[in-house]
């Protein structure tokens, strides 16, 4: 880990508003897996984003924006995010989102497959689309027409965008992982 932990007594006071605010929804949203330390430090993505609030902030405002309330099916998300970390290599996403997509009911050989960067045969017609717009982004290519079309076919327009911008956003949220060294917690 390149960022050392900041537990809540070692918060400046531009991080207090920020610390709290995450610790809250993470309390709310983000359960399952462990993203605070016992000393109420915040692990994960979170920690990064805590040490500079200037840009920390505003990512944290798309995350909520784009898991409080989400349009697309939950399993669904969870095959998107499991396809952009497991792209990244990007293990503590991989492993948030193993125990996320399990609570979502999927089963641990797609799961599996997923993370090995394969496209499980079994993907349900909502679960395989997914996976095709986060495939073909996460390439860095421009997203094929018949994919886009296949996704507004199935989710419509407002949750197609939404699946762009989730599978952007867990691109980011690996990136900052992978940059920072973050490693996956001591359970």
């Amino acid at each position: 880990m390149r960022l050392p932990l900041i537990t809540p007594a070692d918060l400046r006071p531009e991080q207090k508003p920020l610390y709290d605010d995450m610790r809250d929804g993470i309390m709310q949203n983000f359960r399952g897996f462990k993203a605070i330390a016992d000393d109420g430090a915040l692990i994960g993505p979170w920690n990064p984003w805590l040490h500079t609030p200037k840009i920390g902030g505003p990512i944290w405002e798309l995350t909520k924006a784009l898991s409080m309330s989400p349009t697309l099916p939950r399993p669904v998300r969870e095959v998107a995010i499991l396809v952009t970390g497991a792209h990244f290599h990007s293990a503590y996403e991989i492993y948030a989102h193993v125990i996320a997509a399990e609570q979502r009911g999927l089963p641990d050989e797609k799961i599996a497959t997923i993370v090995a960067g394969q496209r499980p045969s079994d993907l349900t017609r909502d679960e395989a689309v997914a996976y095709d717009v986060a495939a073909a982004l996460v390439t860095g290519d421009v997203l094929p027409l018949l994919t886009y079309k296949q996704a507004v076919a199935v989710f419509g327009d407002a949750a197609t965008t939404e699946l762009i911008y989730l599978v952007g956003l867990y691109c980011l949220v690996s990136v900052t992982l992978n940059g920072f060294d973050v490693p996956v917690p001591e359970v």
